[in-house]
């Protein structure tokens, strides 16, 4: 598979905020996004499926006044990116005024050169043996006494470079790879019959869990959950195992964003500088983390970013802004604008992790008791202005801190508010996504069962 290689015209960019400008535009940005992936899926040690994909996209953003329009394209030849540019700016005289319209001011852009993050590793693999890797994950996870049939291996390698240039100066480029590998399995026992899946990924090849363990891990999970019981109704702690813990922390995300403050439609939106988590509780936003899933050097408006504290010893210390939320609440960007080749940008974290604490996920067992654990989720509800939150779940029961049987078909819910302050951190925290938390222990939790 080919790696994604620089842009073939190195002014393109230049070239097409430069001509912006001759149209008419006060200002511009342009983006250039180029991707190339590999996937390959087993089943039952037979190939299944190849996937190869290659794109390359152009986004224009112009400005005339408070005025933007943004048009995108995956035609780079010159005839169409004359006609984008024509769209632009015919777009923006005709767009409605926004007051908070406008590029990043430039006292908060990056400045070169950019830290090196370790996020592209130049190992490629074949299409076979990326089959031969799933072929093996599989079988692994087959072999396990109990499984017994597949729902297929999967394995993937793909490249990804992101350009921004803007008429301010800016011009900021960096590139990654991602390594794949995942399995799923149906386990049976008497009649009953139950999936368990495991999936990883990486930056560089080399930190890619082994096929072995990863088939292993699957075939595992889904024995364990076979002949599920329903439980009555009633009120337990709760732990979210830390495949899922992000879930009830997440909605945190959204009610912090610029976007949602400035709109008034938020939950914490009076919570600012406030405790929302218990004491000695850290949310790290770490972009600088090597080789991380969501590290980069800057934002997606060119913006510096710089590792953060979002709740710091249980306190809400900022907000998630881009630049134009930011204008509109009187405060600077955060560095966390984000966005595609088309539209304008949105909000959203880079490495965001929860500090562990001192207990393992057997520890939480322990000191709980009696409860439940969760292990898979599914429909999630939220009330954005109230913190209202529940949420399908599965997982076991334990008793005396031991698990004692699996369950489903059961509804966990509460305010997410009072669910925060109560919440206890495991140990067992692990870098395995661009959000990662350790397992979180919650009492007295409302469950809802038979």
């Amino acid at each position: 598979m080919p790696s994604v290689q620089t842009d073939a015209s190195p002014d393109i960019l230049n070239d097409l905020v430069a001509s912006a400008l001759r149209a008419g535009a006060d200002a511009a940005e342009a983006v250039s996004s180029e991707s190339a992936a590999l996937s390959v899926g087993v089943r039952n040690g037979r190939l299944e499926d190849v996937e190869r994909e290659e794109s390359r996209d152009l986004g224009l953003r112009v400005f005339i006044g408070r005025r933007q329009a943004t048009v995108s394209s995956s035609d780079l030849s010159e005839p169409t990116r004359a006609r984008l540019i024509e769209r632009a700016v015919a777009m923006a005289r005709l767009a409605p005024e926004d007051p908070y319209a406008g590029l990043a001011p430039k006292d908060r852009l990056a400045r070169g050169p950019f830290p090196d993050l370790d996020l592209f590793d130049p190992t490629e693999r074949s299409a076979a043996e990326l089959e031969a890797v799933s072929a093996e994950a599989e079988a692994s996870a087959l072999a396990i006494p109990g499984v017994a049939r597949s729902e297929g291996g999967h394995a993937s390698h793909s490249t990804s470079r992101w350009r921004l240039v803007t008429s301010d100066g800016f011009d900021g480029a960096y590139h990654g790879s991602s390594f794949s590998l995942s399995v799923g399995v149906i386990a049976e026992k008497d009649g009953g019959m139950e999936r368990g899946s495991e999936g990883r990924s990486a930056r560089h090849l080399s930190d890619l869990p082994d096929a072995g363990w990863i088939g292993e891990r699957a075939g595992q999970r889904a024995v364990a959950r076979v002949g599920p019981r329903k439980i009555a109704s009633t009120t337990a702690p709760v732990i979210f195992d830390n495949r899922m813990a992000t879930q009830v922390i997440s909605p945190l995300l959204g009610a912090i964003s610029g976007p949602s403050i400035a709109r008034g439609t938020s939950f914490l939106k009076d919570r600012l500088n406030q405790r929302i988590l218990p004491v000695g509780t850290d949310l790290i936003d770490d972009p600088f983390r090597p080789r991380g899933h969501g590290s980069t050097p800057f934002d997606d408006e060119g913006v510096a970013v710089e590792r953060r504290a979002i709740v710091q010893d249980g306190i809400l210390t900022t907000w998630l802004l881009n630049s134009a939320s930011a204008a509109q609440l009187g405060l600077a960007s955060t560095g966390h604008a984000s966005r595609e080749s088309a539209g304008p940008p949105g909000v959203s974290t880079h490495n965001l992790h929860l500090e562990p604490g001192e207990r393992d996920l057997d520890g939480l067992m322990r000191d709980a008791g009696t409860g439940l654990l969760i292990t898979s989720m599914f429909g999630p509800s939220l009330n954005g202005n109230t913190g209202d939150w529940s949420a399908g779940v599965s997982g076991f029961w334990f008793e005396d801190g031991q698990i004692a049987y699996p369950v489903s078909e059961i509804t966990v819910a509460g305010n997410l508010i009072d669910l925060w302050a109560r919440m206890e951190r495991g140990s067992d925290l692990e870098f395995r996504s661009s959000f990662n938390s350790p397992s979180l222990l919650f009492d007295a939790v409302a469950i809802a069962g038979k």
